[in-house]
């Protein structure tokens, strides 16, 4: 028996020291041999570097292994070969590999924080805090979506969507967590205290659900050890003692305690070992104690079946695989053993034998809490037996009529649709290990190998060129796989590349065919031709057709539900589209997926969107409680309580129960394969908007290819920079360097020259001794006072020489100083004049404003005048209509012969009188305008002299001061006397502005400005009496005018008048 151990435990040592990959083992391990391998890590000078932490991923076939320098390697058993994937420079105190991203783990550090990485990738993809003590498990839920941390003080919940700490669990003080995690295949959260109590909870809501029992009899063990089999229904603890509780969840009750040999005095860890006859319920449990042997125990027959470690070669910590074939255990010494479970046992792989159990009537009140049984410390090996069961095999004989039904249910490969559809209805779903066989014979795939290869000949589609950016895939082999599929899509139909969503409808089926890209583009392919019917032909919207098919069902079958959906303003584009657009990937789990997929290919392309009502109809209850648009489409893009077997059914009782004026399936055609050979043609699209998208898309590219050539030469200038500024950096250091290495060798030479002149001193003195000649000495003291009478001399003259240039610079400064004074003091002066000179502009243009204002104002009266005059002249003229309409009334009246011929003489008195009075008004208005005409020859020659004046004068300034600007000499030349009037006004002003221009505060000659001014001002004096006289004259001479018409017409009013009165 000993020498059996010792042959099944020879191991092989590899030591993957500084390497990065590499071999797990390099002999293939012998079958029967119990530890396949045994890793260890040297570093410098032979040093052993500790592994701390395992952890196994989902597939049981590669484990994480992390060690106390920080680095995490990942062991891959199946494929021998391991690789180093993450340095984070602190030791880890847990590991777990996140179980929806397979490629993600988490890693506990010292630092109290968690990491997580992508190992193929390498890159940090987020850091959680939190945590202020150490990190001593991760558990993660069975949907990968969320993950429980537990360190001594607190736990807290993460989704690991958004990485974003979710709920934290803090206790007192006086009671210490042991450990919390989930339970497999269910919601549950189970919470376990240094006090021995046990709560669970839900993970949704967090309520607490049930509290196990503290058991009141017995010794108390202080759990430190937990363990849980696959289903979820049996909870195994241990502690500080040789004792095992083993409860059932179901129940909530201790069902029963083991105990251990008593070598066990302490329990550090207990894990069930899976078995693939059990369906969850481990029979197996391992118990790891306190002296580094891990013994393996069945729960149910309590008998010891095999151990593994030993007192010298101890174990710290173990996991399992979650397939059962490998165990990982951490040895004391730091190393890695891989154990093989089928070597260790044989038993354990085999189905177990029938038990029956006989129940004796006494112990029917029996309290199974108080059942202890006793487990041997001797190995039991059993022989195989039989459980004397037989197996029943159920003959499927076709009919006798079914020859024509049989032949039209023939598919690919030999298989029969009505028989699948059977199995399909028996099962819900199709075998895991003939699904995909299964689905190439339904699509009845042609295999077109020529054909797929003229399209991936073609390259990658421009449209997918950066399908990286928008859809980022961590596994770079699926990344490549979507878009070789996408763009052979693309280049089989150009709509496939407009196509926003086709990523989403082709990424499951790439997941699932990623060995096989030929058949993966033929399924996406298959699909779109016959479950994507008609949904292009409204491109770029979604297909309205497609989705009225979908809600017509939803009206017919859930009346409210859809009033409900009307009522919140959510259309069939909102809860039908994103469930098609996705082919259900974001609402359904990879299983659950793969359920739904075997019943839609199996019946009519109109199964899916009677998928999508089942799917409506099934969430009712919580879609009715949704009233925002947010919450439905939160809803309808992430993953909800549904039991996928009751939609199917659902499903199939829509097509079923519809109607056929509103059924998909006469609006659907039935299932087309695709054809072999060549692809089939598809233009079920509006090819001008595709078109004109790939005329655009072009477009682009090409800017974009001109934005990355300039960015590539800018980035070619920067580095030549960086690599020039180094270069330059590099040869400043050098001669820093070299800088100090020559003081360095000065200071050296000194210092040897330093060594040299006490030597020679030295030797002076000997001689001195030796020789004593007084000679000598006096001709030394006496050139070395001739020295000192010398320094003193030359130190005298230095100092007289810095005392004169100190002097001199003093000086200097004084002269400098005295200088910006003056400088400064002129330019106050200068400013001081300029700011005179503005205010003396200001005043002068002020004066010249006021004249031309009085100017203007007298003008305005002047027209005045002149329209009353004309208004006097309308009166008159009125009046002497009236005259001539009374003169024609009494003729009309018969008057006499005479009196007419008096009234005629009269009007032409009237008549005569007028046109001398006309005439004379004529003659005053021709003396009026010569006078005008006189005034404005005198007011611009009174103008044209000052203007003279003012030239001369600014010649002169230029002549003794500098050049100024000229001004402009134009003047305005109108016939009227107004306008004579504003020109002489304005000329007048024009000069004194350019003459007050002129005049400055340094000027020498201030004699001539003051006789300017004042000749000036006496011309403008002149022109106001001369304004005034004219005038007057005007005024006079209109008075006079007035007086004389309305003397004239009061004449001839009385001559009317007379003779009318005298008429009988």
């Amino acid at each position: 028996m000993t020498s059996h151990l010792q042959d099944l435990f020879k191991m092989e040592v590899t030591d993957i020291g500084n390497k990065e990959e590499g071999k797990v083992w390099h002999r293939k391990p012998a079958p029967g041999k119990g530890v396949l391998v045994t890793v260890v890590r040297t570093a410098h000078q032979a040093k052993a570097v500790r592994f701390l932490h395992v952890a196994f991923d989902t597939t049981g076939d590669s484990f994480l292994a992390g060690d106390h320098h920080g680095n995490i390697y990942v062991f891959d058993i199946s494929r021998n070969r391991f690789r180093l994937v993450q340095k984070t420079g602190q030791a880890c105190t847990a590991l777990a590999f996140s179980l929806r991203r397979t490629t993600e783990f988490l890693v506990a550090l010292a630092d109290n924080t968690i990491k997580c990485f992508d190992k193929d990738t390498k890159q940090l993809v987020s850091w959680m805090r939190g945590h202020e003590g150490a990190v001593s498990s991760i558990s993660v839920h069975s949907s990968g979506r969320y993950a429980i941390s537990t360190s001594l003080d607190t736990a807290q919940l993460w989704d690991l969507d958004t990485f974003q700490r979710k709920r934290k669990l803090n206790i007192r003080q006086s009671v210490g967590i042991q450990r919390v995690f989930f339970l497999p295949l269910s919601n549950t959260i189970l919470s376990c205290f240094s006090d021995d109590s046990i709560f669970a909870w839900e993970s949704d809501t967090l309520s607490c659900k049930y509290q196990l029992p503290v058991p009141d009899t017995g010794p108390k063990i202080s759990y430190k050890a937990f363990a849980v089999t696959r289903d979820g229904k049996s909870l195994a603890a241990g502690g500080r003692s040789n004792l095992l509780h083993l409860w059932c969840l179901d129940s909530k009750q201790l069902i029963r305690v083991i105990q251990m040999p008593a070598q066990v005095r302490t329990v550090r860890q207990l894990e069930f070992l899976p078995n693939s006859f059990d369906g969850g319920a481990s029979q197996t449990l391992g118990v790891l104690s306190q002296d580094g042997v891990m013994r393996f125990i069945n729960i149910h027959t309590c008998k010891l079946l095999f151990h593994m470690g030993s007192h010298e070669d101890a174990i710290t910590a173990v996991t399992v695989s979650p397939n059962g074939r490998h165990v990982v255990a951490v040895m004391d010494n730091g190393s890695i053993n891989v154990y093989s479970v089928q070597s260790l046992t044989q038993e354990l792989n085999k189905p177990p034998p029938s038990q029956v159990a006989v129940v004796s009537g006494s112990g029917a009140g029996q309290n199974l809490s108080n059942v202890k049984v006793q487990v041997g410390s001797e190995v039991i090996h059993r022989p195989a037996r039989s459980s004397g069961r037989q197996t029943h095999v159920k003959m499927l004989r076709p009919l006798a009529g079914s020859t024509a039904e049989d032949k039209e249910n023939e598919l690919p490969a030999g298989l029969n649709k009505k028989r699948l559809v059977g199995l399909l209805k028996a099962f819900g779903e199709y075998p895991a290990k003939y699904r995909m066989f299964v689905w190439r014979s339904l699509l009845c795939l042609p295999e077109n190998h020529a054909a797929y290869s003229s399209l991936t000949d073609k390259g990658l589609h421009s449209a997918y060129l950066s399908l990286h950016d928008k859809y980022p895939i961590k596994s770079p082999k699926l990344q490549r796989g979507l878009q070789r599929v996408l763009s052979a899509l693309s280049h089989w139909a150009a709509i496939f590349g407009e196509v926003e969503y086709l990523p989403l409808v082709a990424f499951p089926f790439v997941k699932l065919f990623q060995n096989n890209p030929m058949l993966c583009f033929e399924v996406v392919a298959t699909v779109i031709v016959n479950w994507g019917q008609h949904w292009f032909e409204y491109f770029p919207n979604p297909p309205l057709n497609v989705l009225s098919m979908a809600e017509n069902v939803l009206a017919h079958h859930d009346k409210e539900l859809l009033q409900h959906l009307v009522d919140c303003g959510i259309t069939s584009q909102l809860y039908v589209w994103p469930l098609l657009e996705t082919l259900f990937s974001e609402v359904l789990t990879r299983d659950e997926w793969l359920r739904l997929f075997d019943n839609v290919f199996t019946n009519h392309p109109s199964f899916l969107l009677m998928a999508c009502v089942a799917y409506v109809t099934c969430c009712r209850e919580p879609l009715l409680l949704c009233s925002q648009k947010t919450d439905f489409e939160y809803f309808f893009h992430h993953r909800n309580n549904l039991d996928l077997g009751a939609m199917i059914k659902e499903a199939y009782r829509l097509m079923g129960g519809t109607p056929a004026d509103i059924h998909p399936r006469n609006m659907l055609s039935d299932f087309t394969p695709l054809t072999n050979g060549q692809y089939p043609v598809f233009n079920h699209y509006p090819e001008f908007i595709v078109e004109y998208q790939n005329r655009e898309r072009e477009k682009i590219r090409l800017q974009e290819m001109e934005y990355l050539r300039e960015r590539q030469e800018v980035s070619a200038l920067r580095t030549d920079f960086l690599r020039r500024q180094a270069e330059e950096e590099a040869f400043y250091a050098q001669q820093e360097l070299l800088q100090k290495a020559e003081e360095q060798r000065r200071n050296i030479l000194a210092q040897e020259e330093e060594k040299i002149t006490q030597q020679r001193a030295k030797l002076a003195a000997m001689k001195r001794e030796l020789k004593v000649k007084e000679l000598q000495l006096l001709d030394a003291t006496k050139s070395r006072f001739l020295k000192h009478q010398q320094d003193l001399r030359a130190s005298q003259v230095q100092r007289l020489d810095q005392e004169i240039s100190r002097k001199m610079d003093l000086r200097e400064r004084e002269t400098a100083a005295a200088v910006q004074d003056l400088e400064v003091r002129q330019m106050a002066l200068e400013a001081q004049r300029r700011r005179l000179e503005q205010h003396m502009f200001k005043e002068q243009e002020r004066t010249g404003r006021e004249v031309e204002d009085q100017a203007e104002l007298r003008m305005r009266r002047a027209e005045k005048e002149d329209e009353r005059f004309t208004e006097l002249l309308q009166c008159t003229e009125t009046n002497m209509q009236a005259l001539e309409e009374s003169l024609a009334e009494a003729c009309q009246l018969g008057l006499e012969t005479q009196w007419q011929s008096e009234v005629e003489e009269r009007l032409q008195q009237v008549d005569a009188e007028q046109e001398r009075k006309r005439e004379k008004l004529a003659q005053l208005h021709r003396q009026t305008l010569a006078e005008e005409e006189k005034l404005a020859d005198a007011m611009r020659d009174v103008a044209g002299r000052k203007w003279d004046d003012v030239m001369s004068s600014r010649a002169e300034f230029q002549e003794q001061r500098r050049p100024l600007s000229s001004a402009d000499t134009g003047m305005p030349h109108r016939p009227c006397a107004h306008a004579a009037l504003c020109a002489a006004t304005k000329g007048a002003t024009f000069p004194k502005r350019a003459e007050a221009n002129m005049v400055c505060l340094n000027s020498s000659s201030p004699s001539e400005s003051t006789s300017t001014n004042f000749s000036l001002d006496r011309g403008r004096a002149q022109l106001d009496s001369g304004e005034r006289q004219l005038l007057k004259e005007i005024r006079d001479l209109r008075q006079k005018l007035a007086f004389r018409a309305r003397e004239g017409s009061s004449a001839s009013s009385q001559s009317v008048h007379t003779p009318s009165s005298v008429c009988p």
